[in-house]
């Protein structure tokens, strides 16, 4: 499941300008390993899209991965949803610690809204192990379908 990142961050890395490899050096990225251990333990992330006329905004969500597509939970008329209808392209930040101990990881991708009676079986089953109290309020989910993936691991960094 998380080859799938490793392969998207390999990309990544292999097309990164060089104002982002130095802010995001190769060799401090986690690996494939390190990519399903932290992802795995983590369960939001900070979520970026873009209104209609250009301005950013930002908002917590829970994610749930499959493959290389983070699946977020959210509410139809909500600003994140309406953002996507416009500019269908999200960028999720899963980030923790500061300084020599802090690790990011940042997947960017056009993303799409699915309706309830479309979440594949096993994601709803995921999440009704994970946040059964979800289905109260949730009545869409968004999808990052991932194109782009960084990551950064400080020196003194547990991923």
């Amino acid at each position: 499941m998380t080859e799938v990142l490793a392969e998207l961050q390999d990309r990544t890395f292999e097309r990164a300008t060089a104002a982002t490899a130095s802010t995001y050096p190769p060799e401090r990225r986690l690996t494939a390993e390190q990519l399903t251990s932290y992802l795995g333990r983590r369960e939001y992330a900070v979520v970026g899209t873009s209104r209609p006329d250009g301005r950013p905004h930002a908002s917590m969500s829970m994610y749930v991965r499959s493959g290389g597509a983070f699946w977020l939970p959210a509410v139809a008329g909500s600003i994140r949803a309406r953002n996507l209808r416009t500019n269908p392209w999200l960028t999720l930040v899963v980030a923790e610690n500061d300084d020599e101990s802090h690790i990011a990881v940042i997947a960017e991708g056009p993303a799409e809204l699915v309706a309830l009676d479309d979440l594949p079986d096993d994601l709803r089953a995921a999440v009704d192990r994970s946040w059964p109290n979800v289905w109260k309020w949730v009545d869409v989910w968004i999808v990052l379908n991932t194109e782009r993936v960084l990551s950064y691991a400080a020196e003194d960094a547990q991923p």
